[in-house]
């Protein structure tokens, strides 16, 4: 079970729409298993009339009586929900997205002042308790601060909204508190398991909200660290611990590196921005690449040839082994509302997997992105990626050209398939478009369980050939 009070460890990547290639707003993040589990997934649709009226929490036993009326959406939840549904990311009916969430950092006087609530709300349950109820980044900010408020939260959390126009970043305070800023349109933001928030200013309510009584809060109990008076979000509510330098900055250091190579910072820095301009637009593959790092061309990569052993493992990768799944939420500002939607779809370890694009204005999902039972099978996603993963690891030389041509060959087919998906949308409206889109979806799953099925059988040749109990006659 997951330990309640430290969540699950992630990265998270978020792009404005003057930043990204084509004008989209783009919501990334890993959801990563905590330390020595894996956390199987699926990739459902949730109609209104399946959304529960009363939500009752497996972890902490909150009980919240949900709306009557809910939006349909997509969901990324736990294959086997003994520990809860965990809905992760998705999109709704509105074109409005929802990631959570980022687990961050916190510091011992903030807790003090507004201790967690093991009652309260956690990553369990916020998709399922906001994402249905919400139809805009800003209003998810809005109702999902009003709920913490209410019920308090057990977790560190950081909550990512966006919509056609805007992305706004929320992150817990304690028990009750919260502050959200919107990301500015130019930028994209880094978040590696660490408060991120920088400068906070409370009399800009078009990038700043935050509850009601934060300044106070901040003031009555001497949290501001700041030496002009001003508040730095991560200087006040953050962590300043020995394990950021290990843990989460490098993080953040290896994405600014690619995305900004012009600017000069080192991987255990405490000031690396957590808003970025980058030196180029931002594409769907960057983001795969990023979030797969395992810092390459550096030493510290544990697959690398000029680090030192100790090198090589001083950094926790962004591509870690257990990354249960990646939803790149990309909302489109060039196609109609019916089809303006995408949530790219990863399993398992991302140094080994690649992406698929779903449309989200659907009823329902392909079998093998849906279909993940807890019994291990190559014939879903999530499984096969695990599969290739583990066999892929200990030889990754021997196999990483197979892999690099099966990434670009499916990340191509990909958008090959939303191009033309596209144009068959014109002029379709309602169950005709549905149709369509669903249609779109299992023709790029097919394709793709084809691939994966191929890469399996090329990489499964080449590490039983390299088995440590070889042997043949011509050895001798």
């Amino acid at each position: 079970m997951k330990d309640q009070f430290l969540g699950t460890s992630c990265t998270t990547i978020l792009v404005g729409k003057k930043a990204s290639y084509d004008g989209s707003t783009i919501v990334a993040r890993t959801e990563d298993s905590g330390n020595g589990s894996f956390e199987a997934k699926k990739f459902i649709v949730v109609k209104p009339e399946d959304q529960v009226k009363h939500y009752v929490s497996k972890i902490s036993k909150v009980a919240i009586d949900l709306p009557d009326k809910a939006l349909r959406y997509t969901a990324t939840p736990n294959a086997v929900q003994d520990e809860g549904i965990w809905g992760e990311a998705g999109i709704n009916s509105d074109n409005v997205a929802m990631s959570a969430t980022e687990t961050i950092t916190t510091n011992e006087r903030v807790l003090g002042a507004d201790p967690m609530v093991a009652a309260g709300i956690g990553e369990e349950d916020l998709l399922t308790i906001v994402l249905p109820y919400i139809h805009s980044a800003k209003e998810g900010v809005q109702r999902l601060g009003a709920l913490l408020e209410k019920y308090g939260t057990y977790e560190r959390n950081g909550i990512a909204f966006s919509d056609v126009n805007d992305i706004w970043f929320l992150e817990t305070i304690g028990g009750h508190h919260w502050l959200a800023q919107r990301v500015p349109d130019d930028h994209y933001v880094t978040v590696p398991n660490q408060l991120g928030i920088q400068d906070v200013d409370f009399d800009d309510p078009d990038n700043f909200m935050y509850s009601d009584d934060l300044p106070k809060f901040i003031e009555d109990n001497h949290l501001n660290l700041s030496l002009d008076g001003k508040v730095n979000s991560r200087l006040t509510f953050g962590s300043h611990a020995d394990i950021d330098h290990h843990y989460n900055t490098p993080r953040a250091w290896f994405i600014q590196k690619f995305l900004t190579p012009n600017i000069d910072q080192e991987p255990m820095s405490d000031n690396i921005p957590f808003a970025q301009k980058p030196f180029r637009k931002i594409t769907i593959e960057d983001v795969k690449y990023v979030l797969s790092s395992h810092y390459q061309d550096t030493p510290y990569d544990p697959y690398g040839t000029t680090g030192t052993e100790a090198q090589k493992h001083l950094f926790r990768p962004i591509g870690i082994n257990r990354t249960s799944e990646l939803s790149v939420l990309q909302i489109r500002p060039d196609q109609p509302e019916g089809n303006r939607a995408v949530q790219w779809l990863a399993y398992g370890s991302m140094a080994f997997n690649t992406l698929i694009p779903f449309y989200t204005n659907v009823e329902d999902t392909p079998d093998y992105v849906k279909n993940t039972t807890a019994r291990v099978s190559s014939e879903n996603f999530y499984w096969a990626n695990r599969i290739i993963a583990a066999l892929a690891d200990p030889h990754y030389h021997d196999v990483v050209a197979d892999l690099e041509r099966y990434q670009e060959l499916t990340l191509s087919l990909g958008h090959e398939n939303l191009l033309d998906a596209d144009k068959a949308a014109v002029n379709k409206t309602g169950q005709a478009l549905t149709d369509a889109l669903a249609a779109a979806n299992n023709e790029i799953s097919d394709a793709v369980k084809k691939e994966t099925e191929d890469l399996l059988d090329k990489v499964l040749f080449t590490v039983s050939n390299l088995m440590t109990n070889k042997f043949a006659r011509s050895d001798n």
